[in-house]
C-alpha cells in the first residue's frame, strides 16, 4: 500500500534534516508498526504519509501511485486517529460523527460503531461531560466513518482501561482480517507485540531494522530455556541451552525427577529490543 524510497525532509527553520534517506513498504493488509523515541521523525512520517507535510524529496507512493498525484480522493481512502483527540467540545457525540461524516462521499453506521465502544448510550451528551477514556474512545471510531482501506492510528489505546483496550485491538483486528491496512505508532509495546504484523525501529531519521516481531524477538534473544522447580532447599532456577536440550542429561535429570513450577523460553521482550536498538528506555 505504501512505498517509501529515500525520504528526506527538513523543517525550514532547522539546519539538519528529519528524515534521513527513510526508506520502508507497508503491505497491502497487514499492521505495520513504526517505533522509536521521541525526536526521531515518526510523527514527520506520518504527516507526510497523510498529506499534512509535503516538501520532502524521494519517492512515497500509495496503492503505485505517487502520493502527491492524488487530490481530495485519497482522504476517502484513509482515517486517521490522532494521539490527542480533538471534539467540538459544546456538540454531542452524535453531532460529533454527524459533522464529519459530512466531509465524505462514503460513510457507516454510526450507532454501530458508537455501540461497539460502548458509547451509544452518551450519544446525545456533550462531549466537554465526556472522560478522557470515552475521548478516546470516540477519536477512534471517528477514524472509521469513512469505511477507510488504510487507516493511520496514533496511540489508539493511550489511556482506556483494559477491557476498552481490547475493544479498540479487536476492531483493529478485524479492520485487518476483512483486508484493511493499518499504519501504527505506539510507546505500548504490549499492543505492538499482540497486533503488528512487522515493526520498524526508527532512529536520527532512519529505520534501524525491520522484521516481525516473533523474529526480533528469536534474534536478540537468547536460545535457553529456564526452569523453575522444587527441590530439598526450596524452590530452585536453571537456564538450558536449546541446543542439543533433549540429550542434556541435567535438564533430564530436573524433568524427570522434579516438580516443575514454570517453564519458558529466554526470548527476550519488545520493549528490550527497543531499548537495545534506540538506547532509550521504554515508558508505557
Amino acid at each position: 500500500m505504501f512505498q517509501v524510497e529515500n525520504l528526506r525532509f527538513r523543517y525550514p527553520k532547522n539546519t539538519t534534516d528529519t528524515l534521513e534517506e527513510l526508506e520502508f513498504t507497508i503491505k497491502r493488509g497487514e499492521i505495520f508498526g513504526l517505533l522509536g523515541p521521541s525526536g526521531v521523525g515518526k510523527s514527520t512520517t506520518q504527516k507526510i504519509l497523510t498529506r499534512l507535510l509535503t516538501g520532502y524529496e524521494g519517492t512515497v507512493l500509495y496503492d503505485g501511485k505517487d502520493l502527491l498525484s492524488y487530490g481530495r480522493e485519497y482522504y476517502n481512502e484513509v482515517g486517521v486517529g490522532f494521539e490527542v483527540p480533538v471534539h467540538f467540545s459544546k456538540l454531542t457525540a452524535e453531532e460529533n460523527l454527524n459533522f464529519f461524516k459530512r466531509l465524505y462521499r462514503s460513510t457507516v453506521s454510526i450507532d454501530d460503531l458508537l455501540r461497539r465502544v460502548g458509547l451509544y448510550e452518551d450519544r446525545k451528551k456533550q462531549v466537554s461531560t465526556f472522560s478522557k477514556g470515552m475521548k478516546v474512545r470516540l477519536n477512534f471510531i471517528r477514524a472509521f466513518l469513512n469505511s477507510p482501506r488504510f487507516l493511520f492510528l496514533d496511540e489508539p489505546t493511550n489511556g482506556l482501561d483494559p477491557v476498552n483496550a481490547r475493544i479498540l485491538k479487536d476492531m483493529i483486528l478485524e479492520f485487518r482480517d476483512e483486508g484493511g491496512t493499518v499504519f501504527l505508532t505506539t510507546h505500548l509495546m504490549s499492543d505492538v507485540d499482540e497486533l503488528c504484523d512487522r515493526v520498524a525501529f526508527m532512529i536520527r531519521g532512519k529505520i534501524a531494522e525491520i522484521d516481525n516481531p516473533k523474529s526480533l524477538k528469536v534474534k536478540h534473544g537468547q536460545r535457553r530455556v529456564s526452569v523453575e522447580f522444587e527441590s530439598e532447599q526450596g524452590v530452585e532456577k536453571q537456564s538450558f541451552s536449546l541446543d542439543n536440550l533433549g540429550e542434556n542429561p541435567e535438564f533430564l535429570e530436573v524433568i524427570r525427577n522434579r516438580n516443575i513450577i514454570t517453564m519458558h523460553s529466554e526470548e527476550t521482550t519488545l520493549e528490550d529490543i527497543f531499548i537495545k536498538i534506540t538506547g532509550v528506555e521504554v515508558h508505557g
